[in-house]
């Protein structure tokens, strides 16, 4: 089977370099036009169902792609982002102010260290990859569209792959980027990863 992941469009906060974790924002313009193209993009997948987090930031983009396929989007709350915490709309600079002990572990890339008030990396992917495993086993033969979040997204790909849950937070993935996971016999390939191709040129 083939899993697409697509994470939402551009927000007013991802524009401002904020952290963004079970925050409700909605896309701004630029995101809008964003998942406008995301959808064009992917009109002719012959996909059989769309999964989404339940954020609203998810829930657009995902509507978005889903009027092409005449399909109803199926929300579940393990797609959602890390729970940020305190963190939470906060600049990197604000991060680096009030949290500076935090943020020096985090570089350390110590994948069961908590954000303050929120979760651990290990935490995400222990919610994310069930969720996906699910989907997964639902869709044996199929192309399923799931609409996420960036750290969300990439636990995700990370556990398919095998790779240690402490290096995934090295992978960058853009807002309104399309990856794609092939599941067979012998396990899951990366085919695709954080294509934007279809944001670039005018329309």
């Amino acid at each position: 089977m083939r899993l697409i992941l697509v994470r939402h469009g551009e927000t007013r906060w991802n524009r401002e370099n904020r952290v963004v974790g079970h925050t409700g924002i909605a896309l701004n313009k630029n995101g809008r036009k964003q998942v406008a193209r995301l959808a064009r993009a992917l009109k002719d997948e012959k996909v059989s169902a769309i999964y989404s987090s339940p954020l609203r930031r998810a829930r657009e983009t995902a509507a978005a792609i889903a009027r092409g396929h005449r399909l109803e989007v199926v929300t579940d709350d393990a797609l959602k982002e890390v729970d940020a915490g305190e963190l939470e709309g906060l600049t990197f600079e604000e991060v680096m102010e009030r949290y500076g002990d935090f943020l020096q572990e985090w570089m350390k890339d110590n994948p069961s260290l908590r954000m303050p008030g929120g979760e651990s990396m290990t935490e995400l992917q222990e919610r994310t990859w069930p969720a996906a495993e699910r989907i997964v086993s639902k869709h044996p033969d199929g192309v399923v569209i799931l609409v996420s979040h960036s750290l969300a997204i990439l636990s995700i790909i990370s556990r398919a792959l095998g790779m240690r849950p402490s290096n995934f937070r090295r992978l960058r993935l853009s807002v309104a980027s399309i990856s794609v996971l092939d599941f067979g016999e012998r396990g899951a390939s990366l085919v695709l990863f954080n294509d934007t191709c279809h944001l670039e040129g005018g329309g």
